[in-house]
């Protein structure tokens, strides 16, 4: 099957396997490692990527949802790490492991873009999902706090 979409702002095609998955495409096909796969369910939200600006769990969405349509991954945030939430990131000291992180910070990503201004309560429900295994979920919520008052 040959998927035609935008990637990170540039339109790219590839060919895969007609039940190929965004996030298998994105590491094997197209070198794009930072989307990382946790659980092939879409339960913990480490492989989550922006699509038409909105947050999927790349895992499980097919690549014929994909075909004509923006994709967005922790590489296409920004070049250099200087996104608002990247550099909030390490200011407030999120990451452990890591291994979370760069769902993590798409999903919050996709909060901050459809609501500057989010509330407390309203970054605990987007963020709720996004298994975090080292527990950093203070930090978390702190970042997001941090870069929507730098907004």
């Amino acid at each position: 099957m040959k998927t035609t979409f935008k990637l990170n702002g540039k339109t790219v095609q590839v060919e895969t396997q007609s039940d190929a998955t965004l996030l298998w495409t994105l590491r094997d096909h197209l070198g794009l490692t930072g989307t990382k796969y946790g659980c092939g369910k879409a339960l913990c939200g480490a492989c989550t990527v922006h699509l038409d600006g909105m947050a999927v769990r790349s895992c499980t969405t097919p690549m014929s949802m994909v075909t004509n349509r923006s994709v967005t991954t922790i590489e296409g945030l920004s070049k250099d790490n200087s996104h608002p939430l990247q550099i909030a990131w390490v200011e407030e000291q999120v990451p452990q492991c890591g291994y979370c992180q760069s769902g993590q910070i798409m999903q919050a990503a996709a909060l901050l873009q459809n609501n500057s201004r989010p509330t407390r309560e309203q970054i605990l429900a987007q963020m709720n999902g996004i298994i975090c295994r080292c527990g950093t979920y203070t930090r978390i919520v702190r970042a997001i706090e941090r870069t929507a008052q730098n907004l």
